[in-house]
């Protein structure tokens, strides 16, 4: 017995030490490719200015989407922001997905809104959708408000969204989150560049935890105080600027953030929109994106701003962090599993070569090697007399590489956006990237084994609802 185990361990140690050298090859790859994507987008961007694009005839109308359940509290700020974006040629589509408390009358109290005669085709299978608001004040007329049943996922709400939509691209967005005023134009332009069809764009998001807000509109940016949301801010920067880029400039990308993304309306509602029994919608979505192109042969992209466009809040407590981790996991797997056939397909191309065996062996695999792992260390430990002194070498290797990946996300972040008002906060930020891996790394692998179980033993599936804490007002005396 004794002595398979160490065939065992000896295989092991070769099958983890060529993954992880793979796996820091692979970063190292990421990081390359993410500096020269964001340095081609800060170069050309001088090229075809903004003002000149919003000036031109060529100009494509974008419809804004955004679903809301029970937001009484702050709808009137979250609309009047979104209004009051910078674009020539936009529309505001707020689906009301049957709220409980005043949400729809504070919108019709507040924009004189009346029922329409709307000429409504549900292109996109919905729960019942019983009406359509517009207000009868000229200064509102870019306003839309669609009220249905409720569909139990952002999912239904923003299909019926799509199918109330009059333009021909749409962005999605949740109804609370602070766009900065320019985002329409940032994620239109690509799609008005001669070349490959762009079908989907998206921008780099940040956690509004401790950021002032007034009247729906970002009047300061602070690093966030809570123990959780810190982490997240971290999290963002090396997921969005670091890994989105870096897909995005090998056309590979398979994740559009839910919270902020523009698509192509005619490529969503022909792949039937966002699949409202999907804990990763978002993903999910892209997915299908990319297949439909792949059948039909035409040339595509998908692409991603390094600009900061959006400020969403992110859980605060570690029970909500909880509950979100396992639904992106549990719909992780969920997409993985669905479109397992897009595997190594010639058909697919770097879909099925490239983004999706990434996902599979580097994301979805990675939580389970690690607890495998560790479990493998106890067991050499006791029985084999594992060299301890060297897996700590080993360790502390990767644990250095791993740091100086997120200490290049966060220069790279301040080089390009410039987003902290001091130093102290970016010494916030470098000394949270030291703890992580000990502190909330830890949580996240859990969380994701957590939500592989739920979907293996296939327990009830839910949306779920974050609790949230709202925005600030004013500066702390």
């Amino acid at each position: 017995m004794i002595e398979h185990f160490k065939t065992f361990m000896v295989l092991y140690e070769w099958f983890i030490l060529f993954y992880s050298i793979s796996y820091l090859s692979l970063y190292l790859l990421l990081a390359i490719l993410a500096f020269v994507a964001i340095k081609k987008y800060n170069n050309n961007k001088y090229f075809l200015k903004d003002d000149i694009v919003v000036k031109s005839n060529h100009i494509i109308g974008v419809s804004i989407v955004a679903p809301a359940f029970n937001e009484g509290m702050t709808i009137v700020h979250n609309v009047r922001s979104l209004m009051n974006l910078n674009y020539p040629k936009f529309e505001v589509v707020i689906v009301n997905d049957g709220s409980t408390d005043d949400t729809l009358q504070k919108l019709i109290d507040e924009f004189d809104l009346v029922p329409v005669d709307f000429f409504y085709e549900a292109k996109i299978e919905t729960k019942q959708v019983r009406g359509h608001f517009k207000s009868t004040n000229p200064v509102y007329s870019h306003l839309l408000v669609v009220d249905k049943e409720n569909g139990k996922s952002k999912a239904d709400a923003s299909n019926a969204g799509i199918n109330s939509a009059s333009y021909p691209l749409f962005l999605c967005t949740d109804v609370d989150c602070i766009l900065r005023s320019d985002t329409i134009m940032k994620l239109a332009k690509p799609f008005m560049d001669r070349g490959k069809k762009v079908i989907a764009t998206g921008g780099v998001l940040r956690p509004s935890n401790s950021c002032i807000v007034q009247d729906g509109f970002l009047v300061d940016v602070s690093f966030p105080s809570n123990w959780w949301a810190s982490f997240q801010e971290l999290e963002y920067i090396r997921a969005f600027l670091f890994g989105r880029m870096a897909w995005g400039e090998i056309n590979s990308l398979l994740l559009v953030s839910g919270g902020l993304g523009m698509f192509d309306k005619e490529i969503v509602i022909k792949v039937g929109g966002y699949w409202h029994q999907s804990l990763g919608e978002d993903m999910d979505l892209i997915t299908r994106m990319r297949k439909h192109m792949h059948d039909i042969k035409e040339d595509f992209r998908i692409l991603y701003i390094p600009e900061t466009l959006c400020w969403t809040e992110v859980p605060s407590t570690k029970d909500v962090l909880m509950k979100q981790r396992v639904r992106w996991a549990r719909g992780l797997i969920q997409t993985l599993a669905l479109h397992r056939k897009m595997f190594f397909n010639p058909k697919y191309g770097n879909t099925g070569f490239v983004a999706m065996p990434y996902f599979f062996f580097f994301e979805f695999l990675v939580p389970i090697l690690e607890v495998f792992g560790l479990l493998i260390i106890v067991l050499g430990y006791l029985f084999l007399g594992l060299d301890l002194a060297l897996f700590l070498k080993l360790m502390t290797g990767i644990y250095l590489f791993y740091f100086s990946i997120t200490i290049g996300s966060v220069l790279l972040d301040e080089w390009f956006n410039k987003y902290y008002r001091s130093r102290r906060d970016l010494v916030k930020l470098i000394a949270k990237g030291l703890i992580e891996p000990f502190v909330y790394h830890p949580f996240c692998v859990y969380a994701a084994i957590k939500g592989y179980a739920h979907y293996f033993l296939k327990k009830e599936q839910k949306w779920g609802n974050m609790q949230r804490t709202g925005f600030r007002t004013s500066k702390k005396k």
